[in-house]
C-alpha cells in the first residue's frame, strides 16, 4: 500500500543490481574530507536544522552549475551565523569550520566559470530552472519530482534575494517566484495518495474507488467554520483552511496537521477498499453500506461501552442533514483521536470516554448549524487536543511508570494500563472525570501526591490516609495461589477426586461396590465437606488477594464478596455438623450443635443439606450443555437477568459470551472426558490402590527404634511423617500426571487432525512427481478468479487443463526463479523445473523437464530393443503419461527448429515429406515395419551436438551446423528409414544436376529468444539422464516445493480478486538487530580462527556455489564484494532477510493482479520477459496501483533518529542500512520517534514526536510528523510500545507483526489472498475470526545439534500444538508475530499486545488473550507458512527459555489468565490451564517430585524408620511406591516434548524419518538437552512467582560457533541447574551410603537413575553442548578465567562478566524487591538443608549411638567454631600483611599446633574416625549453605551489624567449590582427544551427515574464501575491508550523505 506506481520497474526485487545495499561505515563526521559522495547535510547540528532544505538543494543543483550551488551553500552559512552568531549550540562551531573551508575551495574552484556577474547568472539559472523544471514539467514529472522542484526553485529564490538587490529583481523573476509559493502552498508531504500533490497523477489516483472516497470527505460546504485566533493574547480571528471533514474536525477540536494527514489518508484507503466489495462495479460514487458497515466496525466496542455502562449513545443523527456525512464525521474523529492517543491507545475505553464526549460536541455543532444559528463555532490550535486532553493522561501512566521502580515495585503497589483503563468500565468516569476533564479528579491523583499533601498542615491530615492509590478490579500478588484461585474447579475436582478413590481403595469394597453399602457410601459423601471447606478458602482468597482494590470496586462487586465469604463460612460450619450428627456416635461439640435439630437430627440430614448445597449448581450445569442461551445471557444487559447472573457470574466488560457453539463444545468435551478417564483410572489402580496396603500396615506399626533424637514420638500418631513420606511424591505425581495425559491425547487427536486436513500427503519428490499433473488444476482451483466454474466434463477438456497450466506456470516459474535469486538451485535446476510460457506450439502438454527426465533416453532403449507391434510399443510409452509427452514433444519440437533453421523451399518440403511419412505410419500403426529402431541412439547423438552448437554465440560455426544438419537428415534416411535411400529421389532431380542440400540455414534464429527457449529445452530433454527424483538437489529447495504443492489439496479458502481482496499491512519491530552483515564482520575471525562467512560456506556449500554461479552468468563479479554481504545477511536473522520477504507480498500481488488485468494475453508469455512489459506497461502501473491499495509495510525502528545523529560508526552504518532498504523497496517505510531538544520559559526541554519516512531519490523523506505527549517507550515493555507508536501508520483491514528473526517466501505470498479470505467467512457459528494463525518453519536447524533439537522442539509446538490449540480446544491465543490480525477489531480494543511493565512480558500472547475475552475468535491455518529463525546454542537457548518461563510467571499473576480461568466453561479451562501456565506449574511440580521423595527417603533412611518397616515381618518390601513413581522417568527423558515432536514429524516425513530422527536425537544426547531446559524452565517460573525479577533477555540471534568460558557458563546455570543438580546428588548420595532399600528392587534402582540422569544432565550439559568444551588448551584457558573471575572484586561499573562479586549482586537483586512473604518463604525452604546435619550427626563413630538432643547442639557448635576460625582467617589476612611477617609466622604456626592437637584428641580420646570426618563435610557444608540463603533473605540487617562482608565471602568459598567440583570431570576428559573429537561430532551431526568438514572449521583451519578465483576475504588487510566499505557506502548513497535531521 506504498505509493510505487509509476516509480519502478515492473518487477521490483532487491535482488535486481539496480541499488546496492551495503551497511556500510560512514565516513566520521569529525575528518570533514571532501571527498565525492559527502553531503553537508549529515554534519548538520539538530539546531540549524532549517539549513537542510537548502543545502539539499545546493547538492542537487551542484553538477549542472556548481556557482550556483556555491551560492547556496553560502546562503546557508549566512543562516547559521544568524541564527546562532556566538556558536553556542552543540556542534555550530565545527559545522561552520567546516562549511567555511568548503565554501573557500568551491569559491576557488568555481571562479573561474563565472563569466558574468552572480546576480546575473543567478536570476537566468532560477528563470531557466522554472521554465524547464516546473512550468514545463508539470504534465510530465510525478508529484515528488515537482515538489522537489518547487523545493529548490524556493530555495533558490531566497538565495537570489541575499545576492541580487531588492530593486533589481526582475518582475519576470518575481512572477515566477510566486507562482511557486502558490505551488509549494498547494503540496503536501505523502506517504501512498498524493492528495495535494503537483504533477502527472500516478494510477492509484486514477481508481474510481479513491476518487468516491476522496469526494465523500471533501462535502464540506454545508459545515461551518471554526474561527482560531491567530495568537492566543491577540484579538485577531482568522478562519482556519478547510478542505475535507478531517480538516474540520481538527479545526473544531485542535488535531496536530500530522496525525490529520495521516488519518485523512487512512480513511480514504479504508473506505476504498471496502467499497470495491460492496459494488459491483467501480463508481465514482461512495456506497451507503460502505460508511454504515465501516462505522459499525471501527464504533462497534463504543456502543458496547455505552450499552455496559446504560448510558445513552452520543452517535445521534439529524433528520434533515446528510446522514453518510455524519457517519464519516464520527469516523474520522474517532480515528483521529486514536491516532493522537500515544501510549492512551493501551487504554480503549478510555478513547470511547473521549469519542463519547466530543461527539456530542459535534452533534450540537451540527444541529446548530441545521438551525440557522448565526453563532460562530470557536476553533482551537493544533495541539490543544494533545495539550488538554491526552497530555494530562499521559502524565499519570508516567507518575505510575516513575512508581514502578522500572517493574521491579510489586504489581500491588501501582496502576498498570489495565487498571487505568478499567477506571472507565464504571459510571465513576462520568462524576468523576466529567468534560472538559477535570484536573482535580481522583484519577488524576497519584500516590506520591497525596502522601506529600498529607504533611502540608493539619487541615489536610485526613488525606494522608490514601498512601497509594488503589488497583481497579484486580490486583496482581505475587503469590502462588493465584494458580488456586484462577482455577480452583479443577483443583476442586482433582482434590474431591482424590479424597474419593482414596476412600474407595481403603474401604476395598471398589468403585461399584462402594455404591451398595451404606457406610461406604456416607464416607465418600465427605467429599461435599471438602468442597464446602475449598469454596471457603477461595471466598477467602477473593477478599485478601483483591484486598488493595476493595476501594475503587463497586458496593454490588463489595456486597457479593461479603455475602460468599458468609455464605463459604456457614456451610463450612452446617456440613461438618450435619454429617458427624448422622453418625452413631459423634462427637460431644457435634451433639452440643445438634440439640437445636430436634427431630431432624436424623441419618437422612446430611443428605438433605448437600442436596440444598448443590441445588444452585444445577443451573449451571444445564447451561453448560446450551452455550447459546448462556452466552445470551451473559451478553444482556437486561438488569432482571444481570440481577440473577450477579451471584454466579458478575458482570463484567470483558469476559462474556466467549462460549462457543454446540459442535466445538461437544468436541473438547470428549476430548477431556477421553483425557479425564484415563487419568483418573490410572491414578486409581497405578498410584493409589497399591499404597492403600503397605499404609494400612505402616499405621498399625510400633516403631522404637528410631537412629536420631525423634522430637515428637510417632507411635501416637499412627506414624504420620512415614505416611506423609511415602504419600507426598504420590499425590505430587497425581496432580502432575494429566499433563502427560494431555500430552498423549493432543498428540493423538493432533495428528488425526493434521491427516484430514492433508498435511503431509506430499512430502517427497517422488510424490510429488506422482500427482504433480493435479497440480496445476488444484492451483486454478484455488486462486484462478478469472474464469467460472466449469463442468465436470468441461474440466476434463485437453484445453481446459492446458489452461489451467498456462495460468500455473506464470506464478510456478516465478516461484522456480525466486528460489535461483535465493541461490537456492542452480541455472541447471531452474531449467529443468520451469514450465514453458507458450505451450500452444506442441500438442501435448509440456511438463517441466524434471518430470521428463530420462524418458526420452527409457523409451529410446525401449524402442531399440522392440520386436513386437506398433500397438504394443504405443502401449508401453502411453503406460507413462510423462513419457508420451516427453517423445511428442521432442518429435514436434526438432521438426519445428529445424523447419525455421531451413531457408531453402526444397529442403523444407523434404523436411515435411519426412515428418508426414512418420505421422501416417503412427496412425496406421506400421512404424515399427517402416522405421528401423536400431538407429534411434545415433540420431540422438547427433540432435545433442546440433543443439548445442546451435546454443552457442559463435557466429563462425555456420559450417559445423549445416554439416550436422546433413548428417541428421543422413542417419534418417539411411540408418532409421527402411525405404530412405529412395524417399530423396524425385523425377526433377533425375533431369537436374543435383545440389548439396540443408546448406541455405538461418542463423538468426539464435537471436530469437523464443527459438532459443525451445532448443535450451530440448537439449535438456535428451541430455539429462539421471534420475528426477535428485532435482532440485538442495534440501530447503525440496522442502518448499513440496509444501507448496502439499498446501494446494488443504482446506484453502478460494482467492478472491485482488481488488476484491481485504487490505493489510504488515508491521516490524526493530530495536538493535543487525541488519545486514558488512565485510568486516563477515571475515572477522574469533579465536579459533573462524569467520562468519567462512562458516556459512561451510553449512551451505551448494548454495555458496550457486552464488558464483550466478555471479558468473549474469556478470556481477564487480559487485561481488555487496552480493557477498547480501548472500551472508539472507542466512542470518538480519533485518535485510526481514525485509526481502516482506517484500514478497507486493511482487506477488503485482504479478497476481497484472495478470488479472491483462486476462488471456498474460497466459500466452512470461512475465518477466521486457517485450511484455513494453506490451502492456498500462496494465503493469494499474497492478502497482492495486498493491498499493492493498499492502502496506511498516517498520517500526523506534532508534532510527538517534542512529541518524549518532557518531558511532556502527550505529551510522545500521541508519545507512535502513535507508538503503527504503531506497530499494519503495513500498517500505520507517516509523521511528524523534527526540528534539526545545525551550520552554527558557529551559531546555525534549520534545517527543512520532515520524513517518519513507524514501525518496536520495534522502528519506519525511511524511507524518506528530508530536508526543511524552517518551512513549519508557512506561511499559518496550517491543509493546514501540509497536504502538507506529501503528497508527499501517493502512488496511489486517495487520501481520513479524519479528526480526522471520522471513516470507516469494509462493507463500500467492496465498495471502486466500487466508485473509479466513476473516470473511463465519466459524464456529457465526463468529468470523480476529486473529488468524499461520504456521512457522524454522530455518536454523541445519546450524548445529542444538538447533536440530529446538527445530523439531519447535515445529511439534507451531504445528502439532497449534492445531490441537485450535481445532477440538479452542484455546488457541497469539503466540508468535506470523499472525494476522483484525486491525479494526484490534486497534479499538487496545492494540495487538499489551504494554503493562514486567507483567506483559510475555506481550504477544495477552493479545490473544485479550481478543478472546472481547469475544474474538482466533484460527490456525497450515496451508501457509513463514520462515523463523531461532537460537542456535545452549546459552541462547536457555536465556530464551528463561524469558518465557519468566513471562509465564507473571502471567500466572494476570487479571487476563485469572478471567479466563472463571469465564471458560470447565473443559475448556482445563485445555487453557494444561497450555498455559499450567504446562511450567506442572514441570515445577515434576522437579518437585524428586526433592519430595528424595527427602522423604533421607528422613526415612536417617531416622532408621526404613530399617524398622523392612525387618517388619508383615511387609515384605513393598515395591508399590516404586511402581506409581515410574511414570516421572518420562518427563525427566523429555518425552513431553518428544512424542509430539516424532508423531508430527511422521505425519508430515513419514514414520520411519520419525522414529529415525529420535533413535538419533537419543544417541546425540536429546534427552539431556531437554532436561537441561526443564530445569531452566522451573528455576525461572518459581523464582518470578516467588520473588519476581522478569526481565527481557536478549539472545543475541547470531551464529554462535566460539566456545563459552567457563565462568560464563557457571553464571548463567550456578543457582538454576547447579546449586540443584549437586543438592539432589548429595541426597542420592547420602542415602545409597545409609540405607539399602532400593539395592534388591530393579524397579527403584530404575527411578533412581532417572534421578542421576536429571542430576548429571543439569551439571554438565552446557559444558557437553560448548563447542571445543574438551579441549585441553581451552581448558587450561578457562581455568586460569575462573580463578580471575572469582577472585575479582566487584563495584560501580563493573560487569557480571568481570567479577563474582558483581555478578552475585545481580543475581541475588529479585531478593532485594522480593515482599515479606517471598524473603520468608525463602528462609523456610532454606530450613530443608539443616536436615542432613540433624541426620548424619547420630550416625557418626564419635555420638557412640548416644541420641540426645545436645549431640545436635553440640554440631552447631563445631559449626559455629569452624566459622569463626574462617572469619578469623579472613581477618588475618587483611589485617597481618608483608609488613608484619613475624607475626604473620607465629600465628600459622599457632594455628597449625592447634589444629594438630585438636584432631590428635578427637581421633584417640573421643573415637573420631575418617568415616565421621566425610560424614561431617556431607552434614556441614548444607547448613552452610543453609547460612547464606538466610542471610540474603536479611541482606538489609545484615548490613546494619556489619556481617554481610562475611557472608559474601562465605559465599565466593562455596562457590568456588561448587566450581572446583564441576570442573573436576571436564578437566580429566580434557587430558584425552577422543573425548573432544566425539563431542565436536555430537554437536554438529547434521553437518557431519552432510560430508561437511566441521572440524576443520572449529580448528580454525579455514580456507580462504574465493569468488570466481578472486579473493573475497582480506583478513591481513583489515585496512582495504575498510577502504572498500567506504568506496560503498559513497557509491550507494550516490554522491551524498544523509541529512541527520529531518526534511
Amino acid at each position: 500500500m506504498a505509493s510505487t506506481s509509476g516509480t519502478k520497474g515492473p518487477y521490483e526485487t532487491d535482488w535486481q543490481p539496480t541499488k546496492r545495499v551495503v551497511r556500510a561505515h560512514t565516513i566520521n563526521v569529525d575528518d570533514f574530507r571532501d571527498e565525492e559522495g559527502v553531503v553537508d547535510t549529515e554534519i548538520v547540528p539538530s539546531s540549524l536544522s532549517v539549513l537542510v532544505p537548502v543545502l539539499r538543494a545546493a547538492h542537487a543543483i551542484r553538477k549542472e552549475n556548481p556557482r550556483i550551488a556555491y551560492l547556496c551553500r553560502f546562503h546557508a552559512f549566512e543562516l547559521a551565523h544568524m541564527a546562532d552568531p556566538t556558536s553556542s549550540g552543540l556542534g555550530v562551531r565545527q559545522f561552520k569550520t567546516y562549511l567555511l573551508s568548503k565554501l573557500e575551495k568551491e569559491s576557488w574552484d568555481t571562479e573561474f566559470l563565472v563569466k558574468r556577474s552572480d546576480p546575473r547568472e543567478m536570476q537566468d539559472y532560477y528563470q531557466q530552472f522554472y521554465e524547464k523544471k516546473i512550468r514545463d514539467g508539470e504534465f510530465t514529472q510525478r508529484p515528488e519530482e515537482m515538489a522537489n522542484n518547487v523545493h529548490i526553485a524556493t530555495v533558490l529564490y531566497e538565495a537570489l534575494k541575499t545576492v541580487v538587490p531588492l530593486g533589481k529583481i526582475e518582475d519576470k523573476t518575481k512572477r515566477y517566484a510566486e507562482d511557486v509559493e502558490k505551488m509549494r502552498g498547494q503540496y503536501e508531504r505523502y506517504n501512498i495518495l498524493p492528495l495535494y500533490g503537483l504533477g502527472v497523477k500516478p494510477a492509484i489516483m486514477e481508481l474510481p474507488e479513491i476518487k468516491a472516497a476522496i469526494d465523500a470527505i471533501c462535502r464540506v460546504d454545508n459545515l461551518t467554520i471554526p474561527l482560531i485566533r491567530a495568537r492566543p493574547t491577540m484579538p485577531m480571528q482568522r478562519l482556519k483552511k478547510v478542505n475535507d471533514i478531517l480538516d474540520w474536525i481538527a479545526s473544531v477540536f485542535g488535531f496536530q496537521k500530522g496525525n490529520v494527514a495521516n488519518q485523512r489518508e487512512h480513511l480514504i484507503l479504508l473506505l476504498a477498499n471496502m467499497n470495491i466489495r460492496n459494488s459491483a462495479e467501480s463508481t465514482n460514487q461512495l456506497h451507503a453500506e460502505t460508511v454504515e458497515k465501516l462505522m459499525a466496525t471501527i464504533l462497534k466496542n463504543y456502543k458496547s461501552w455505552c450499552d455496559y455502562l446504560r448510558c445513552e449513545s452520543n452517535l445521534r443523527f439529524l433528520e434533515d442533514y446528510d446522514k453518510q456525512q455524519m457517519e464519516l464525521i464520527y469516523i474520522a474523529l474517532y480515528l483521529l483521536i486514536w491516532g493522537e492517543a500515544s501510549n492512551i491507545r493501551f487504554l480503549p475505553e478510555c478513547l470511547c470516554y473521549i469519542f463519547h464526549h466530543m461527539s456530542c460536541e459535534v452533534y450540537t455543532i451540527l444541529f446548530v448549524t441545521v438551525t440557522g444559528s448565526k453563532e460562530k463555532v470557536e476553533g482551537r490550535d493544533d495541539e490543544f487536543f494533545l495539550r488538554e486532553v491526552i497530555s494530562p493522561i499521559y502524565q499519570v501512566l508516567m507518575k505510575e511508570a516513575k512508581g514502578n521502580n522500572k517493574g521491579k515495585a510489586s504489581h500491588s503497589n501501582w496502576r498498570n494500563y489495565d487498571d487505568l483503563n478499567e477506571y472507565f468500565w464504571s459510571n465513576k468516569c462520568f462524576h468523576d472525570l466529567s468534560w472538559p476533564l477535570n484536573s482535580e479528579a481522583d484519577f488524576f491523583r497519584h500516590s506520591d501526591e497525596t502522601h506529600e499533601t498529607a504533611h502540608r498542615g493539619r487541615s489536610q491530615a485526613t488525606i494522608g490516609v490514601y498512601k497509594r492509590k488503589s488497583k481497579t478490579n484486580f490486583v496482581e500478588v505475587r503469590t502462588f495461589l493465584h494458580l488456586y484461585r484462577s482455577f480452583d474447579r479443577m483443583w476442586v475436582f482433582f482434590i474431591l477426586a482424590l479424597q474419593a478413590m482414596i476412600i474407595i481403595a481403603w474401604s476395598s469394597l471398589g468403585p461399584v461396590g462402594v455404591f451398595f453399602n451404606s457406610d461406604a457410601f456416607e464416607n465418600v459423601m465427605t467429599i461435599f465437606i471438602t468442597y464446602a471447606f475449598l469454596r471457603f478458602l477461595q471466598a477467602t482468597l477473593d477478599i485478601i488477594l483483591t484486598w488493595n482494590a476493595l476501594r475503587n470496586m463497586k458496593f454490588t462487586q463489595l456486597l457479593r464478596y461479603f455475602l460468599k465469604f458468609v455464605v463459604a463460612a456457614i456451610w463450612v460450619v452446617v456440613l461438618p455438623i450435619c454429617y458427624f450428627n448422622s453418625l452413631q456416635n459423634p462427637p460431644g461439640i457435634i451433639k452440643f450443635f445438634t440439640k437445636w435439630a430436634g427431630e431432624w437430627g436424623n441419618q437422612s440430614l446430611y443428605t438433605y443439606v448437600v442436596v440444598l448445597y448443590m441445588l444452585p449448581n444445577i443451573v449451571p450445569a444445564i447451561l453448560f450443555f446450551l452455550p447459546p442461551v448462556r452466552r445470551t445471557l451473559e451478553c444482556s444487559n437486561m438488569r432482571i437477568i444481570t440481577f440473577f447472573m450477579w451471584w454466579a457470574q458478575p458482570k463484567l466488560y470483558v469476559g462474556s459470551g466467549m462460549h462457543e457453539n454446540m459442535l466445538s463444545m461437544m468436541k473438547y468435551t470428549l476430548f477431556w472426558i477421553m483425557v479425564l478417564s484415563s487419568k483418573l483410572a490410572f491414578s486409581y489402580y497405578v498410584e493409589i490402590l497399591p499404597l492403600i496396603g503397605p499404609t494400612k500396615l505402616i499405621m498399625g506399626m510400633s516403631i522404637d527404634n528410631h537412629q536420631w533424637h525423634v522430637l515428637f514420638p510417632e507411635n501416637e500418631t499412627h506414624n504420620i511423617c512415614l505416611v506423609i513420606a511415602i504419600w507426598a511424591p504420590i499425590i505430587l505425581v497425581y496432580f502432575m500426571d494429566t499433563q502427560i495425559w494431555y500430552a498423549i491425547y493432543a498428540t493423538l487427536f493432533g495428528v488425526i487432525v493434521g491427516a484430514f486436513s492433508h498435511v503431509g500427503e506430499i512430502r517427497t519428490l517422488g510424490m510429488l512427481h506422482s500427482r504433480f499433473q493435479s497440480v496445476p488444476r488444484a492451483f486454478s482451483e484455488r486462486f484462478w478468479t478469472g474464469r467460472d466454474r466449469k463442468t465436470k466434463q468441461v474440466e476434463l477438456d485437453e484445453t481446459y487443463e492446458r489452461n489451467n497450466i498456462s495460468y500455473f506456470s506464470q506464478f510456478w516459474n516465478e516461484f522456480i526463479n525466486s528460489m535461483r535469486e535465493e541461490d537456492l538451485i542452480s541455472d541447471r535446476d531452474r531449467d529443468l523445473l520451469l514450465i514453458p510460457y507458450n505451450a500452444t506450439d506442441v500438442s501435448v502438454i509440456q511438463w517441466p523437464l524434471f518430470l521428463l527426465a530420462n524418458k526420452i533416453h527409457i523409451a529410446v532403449h525401449m524402442a531399440k530393443d522392440h520386436k513386437e507391434t506398433d500397438d504394443d510399443l504405443c502401449r508401453k510409452i502411453r503406460s507413462d503419461a510423462y513419457m508420451s509427452s516427453a517423445v511428442v514433444e521432442c518429435y514436434e519440437t526438432v521438426k519445428d527448429i529445424i523447419l525455421n533453421l531451413l531457408l531453402d523451399e526444397e529442403d523444407r518440403l523434404l523436411v515435411s515429406r519426412i515428418c508426414a511419412k512418420v505421422e501416417r505410419c503412427i496412425r496406421e500403426e506400421t512404424f515399427v515395419k517402416e522405421f528401423k529402431m536400431s538407429g534411434l541412439p545415433s540420431l540422438i547423438d547427433k540432435l545433442v551436438k546440433f543443439l548445442t552448437l546451435l546454443q552457442s554465440a559463435d557466429g563462425k560455426q555456420k559450417s559445423q551446423i549445416v554439416n550436422l544438419v546433413q548428417d541428421i537428415a543422413a542417419i534418417i534416411t539411411h540408418d532409421v528409414m527402411v525405404d530412405g535411400h529412395l524417399f530423396q529421389q524425385t523425377p526433377q532431380q533425375y533431369c537436374a544436376a543435383r545440389k548439396e542440400m540443408f546448406v541455405n540455414i538461418d542463423t538468426s534464429l539464435r537471436r530469437k529468444r523464443s527459438v532459443m527457449g525451445k532448443v535450451t529445452r530440448l537439449l535438456l530433454l535428451l541430455t539429462v539422464k539421471e534420475s528426477a527424483i535428485n532435482v532440485p538437489q538442495n534440501q530447503e529447495a525440496r522442502r518448499r516445493i513440496t509444501y507448496f504443492a502439499n498446501s494446494l489439496f488443504m482446506n484453502m479458502p478460494t482467492a478472491p480478486k485482488v481488488r476484491e481482496m481485504l487490505s493489510f499491512s504488515v508491521l516490524t519491530p526493530y530495536f538493535e538487530e543487525d541488519i545486514i552483515y558488512s565485510d568486516e564482520e563477515l571475515n572477522k575471525e574469533n579465536e579459533d580462527g573462524i569467520s562468519i562467512l567462512s562458516y556459512l560456506t561451510k553449512i551451505y556449500p551448494d548454495e555458496w556455489a550457486n552464488f558464483n554461479e550466478r555471479l558468473k552468468s549474469d556478470h556481477l563479479e564487480k559487485d561481488q564484494e555487496e552480493l557477498i554481504c547480501r548472500w551472508a545477511s539472507y542466512r542470518g536473522q538480519t533485518l535485510y532477510r526481514t525485509v526481502r520477504g516482506m517484500m514478497y507480498y507486493w511482487q506477488a500481488l503485482i504479478l497476481q493482479c497484472f495478470i488479472e488485468f491483462a486476462g488471456d494475453t498474460a497466459l500466452s508469455e512470461g512475465f518477466r520477459t521486457e517485450d511484455f512489459y513494453n506490451k502492456n506497461k498500462q496494465f503493469l502501473d494499474n497492478a502497482q496501483a492495486m498493491a498499493d491499495l492493498k499492502f502496506t509495510y511498516v517498520l517500526s525502528c523506534q532508534m532510527y533518529g538517534y542512529l541518524k545523529k549518532s557518531k558511532n560508526e556502527r550505529e551510522k552504518s545500521c541508519y545507512i542500512s535502513i535507508l538503503s532498504l527504503m531506497l530499494t523497496h519503495s513500498s517500505l517505510r520507517v516509523a521511528y520517534i524523534d527526540e528534539i531538544e526545545d525551550k520552554k520559559d527558557g529551559r531546555p526541554q525534549k520534545v517527543y514526536y512520532s515520524v513517518l519516512v519513507k524514501g525518496r531519490d536520495k534522502y528519506d523523506e519525511e511524511v507524518y510528523r506528530i508530536k508526543l505527549p511524552g517518551p512513549p517507550t519508557i512506561i511499559g515493555e518496550g517491543k509493546a510500545e514501540n509497536q504502538n507508536h507506529a501503528i497508527i501508520f499501517t493502512r488496511g483491514e489486517a495487520l501481520q507483526t513479524r519479528d526480526i528473526n522471520q522471513e516470507n517466501y516469494y509462493e507463500e505470498s500467492f496465498k495471502m489472498r486466500n487466508v485473509l479470505e479466513e476473516f470473511r467467512k463465519a466459524h464456529s457459528g457465526q463468529r468470523k475470526p480476529t486473529i488468524l494463525g499461520i504456521r512457522e518453519h524454522l530455518f536454523t536447524g541445519s546450524v548445529s545439534s542444538l538447533a536440530w533439537f529446538r527445530e523439531n522442539q519447535e515445529t511439534s509446538s507451531v504445528t502439532i500444538g497449534q492445531r490441537v490449540l485450535a481445532n477440538p480446544l479452542r484455546v488457541r491465543f497469539h503466540y508468535g508475530h506470523p499472525d494476522i490480525f483484525d486491525r479494526i477489531f484490534h486497534i479499538t480494543r487496545g492494540g495487538i499486545s499489551k504494554a503493562s511493565k514486567v507483567i506483559n512480558l510475555s506481550e504477544d500472547i495477552f493479545a490473544g488473550f485479550n481478543s478472546t475475552l472481547r469475544q474474538g475468535f482466533i484460527t490456525h491455518h497450515e496451508y501457509i507458512q513463514v520462515g523463523k529463525g531461532s537460537d542456535t546454542s545452549m546459552n541462547q537457548i536457555s536465556l530464551l527459555e528463561a524469558k518465557v518461563a519468566c513471562g509465564n510467571g507473571e502471567q500466572t499473576l494476570s487479571r487476563d489468565v485469572y478471567r479466563l480461568g472463571q469465564r471458560f466453561d470447565f473443559y475448556r479451562m482445563l485445555s487453557f490451564y494444561f497450555t498455559t501456565v499450567g504446562l511450567y506449574f506442572n514441570s515445577m511440580v515434576t522437579v518437585l517430585i524428586v526433592y519430595v521423595f528424595l527427602y522423604g527417603r533421607l528422613y526415612m533412611v536417617l531416622s532408621g524408620v526404613e530399617r524398622e518397616i523392612l525387618q517388619s515381618p508383615n511387609i515384605h518390601k513393598s515395591k508399590a511406591f516404586e511402581e506409581v513413581l515410574a511414570t516421572q522417568f518420562v518427563v525427566h527423558l523429555g518425552l513431553l516434548l518428544v512424542l509430539p515432536m516424532v508423531m508430527e514429524i511422521g505425519l508430515e516425513k513419514g514414520f520411519r524419518t520419525a522414529l529415525g530422527d529420535f533413535i538419533f536425537m537419543q544417541l546425540q544426547l536429546g534427552s539431556v538437552f531437554f532436561t537441561f531446559q526443564l530445569g531452566t524452565k522451573v528455576h525461572y517460573y518459581g523464582r518470578t512467582l516467588l520473588h519476581g525479577g522478569a526481565k527481557y533477555r536478549p539472545t543475541g540471534r547470531g551464529f554462535v560457533v566460539f566456545h563459552a568460558k567457563f565462568y560464563d557458563n557457571y553464571r548463567l546455570y550456578s543457582r538454576s541447574h547447579f546449586a540443584k543438580a549437586l543438592e539432589i546428588l548429595i541426597l542420592l548420595i547420602v542415602y545409597e551410603v545409609y540405607g539399602e532399600s532400593y539395592r534388591s528392587s530393579h524397579l527403584n534402582l530404575f527411578i533412581t537413575i532417572s534421578m542421576w540422569f536429571l542430576a548429571t544432565s543439569w551439571l554438565f550439559a552446557p559444558f557437553l553442548c560448548n563447542p571445543s568444551g574438551f579441549d585441553w588448551k581451552k581448558t587450561s584457558d578457562d581455568w586460569k578465567d575462573w580463578k580471575q573471575w572469582i577472585g575479582k572484586s566487584g563495584g560501580v561499573g563493573i560487569s557480571p562478566d568481570k567479577s563474582w562479586e558483581s555478578w552475585w549482586d545481580e543475581e541475588n537483586e529479585h531478593l532485594k524487591y522480593s515482599n515479606m512473604r517471598g524473603k520468608i518463604f525463602e528462609i523456610i525452604l532454606a530450613f530443608r538443608f539443616f536436615v542432613y546435619q540433624y541426620g548424619i550427626v547420630y550416625h557418626m563413630d564419635i555420638t557412640h549411638h548416644n541420641k540426645d538432643l545436645l549431640v545436635f547442639g553440640l554440631s552447631w557448635a563445631v559449626l559455629i567454631i569452624i566459622l569463626i576460625v574462617l572469619k578469623m582467617e579472613s581477618v588475618r589476612r587483611q589485617r597481618f600483611g608483608s609488613d608484619i611477617q613475624l607475626m604473620f609466622r607465629i600465628f600459622k604456626a599457632v594455628r597449625f599446633l592447634c589444629l594438630l592437637s585438636l584432631m590428635t584428641v578427637l581421633f584417640v580420646v573421643f573415637g573420631l574416625t575418617i568415616s565421621d570426618f566425610f560424614a561431617a563435610i556431607i552434614a556441614f557444608m548444607p547448613s552452610g549453605w543453609a547460612i547464606i540463603q538466610i542471610a540474603q533473605a536479611w541482606k538489609v540487617w545484615l548490613k546494619g551489624v556489619r556481617l554481610w562482608g562475611t557472608v559474601k565471602e562465605l559465599c565466593r568459598a562455596y562457590d568456588y567449590v561448587m566450581g572446583l567440583i564441576i570442573f573436576m570431570p571436564i578437566f580429566f576428559l580434557s587430558r584425552f582427544t577422543f573425548v573432544s573429537v566425539w563431542q565436536t561430532r555430537l554437536l554438529f551431526s547434521q553437518a557431519f551427515s552432510r560430508g561437511l568438514p566441521i572440524s576443520t572449521i572449529l580448528a580454525g583451519k579455514e580456507e580462504k574464501v574465493h569468488v570466481q578465483g578472486q579473493m573475497a576475504i582480506h583478513p591481513a588487510n583489515p585496512r582495504m575491508v575498510r577502504s572498500t566499505k567506504v568506496r560503498k557506502a559513497n557509491k550507494l548513497i550516490e554522491g551524498r550523505q544523509v541529512d541527520n535531521v529531518n526534511y
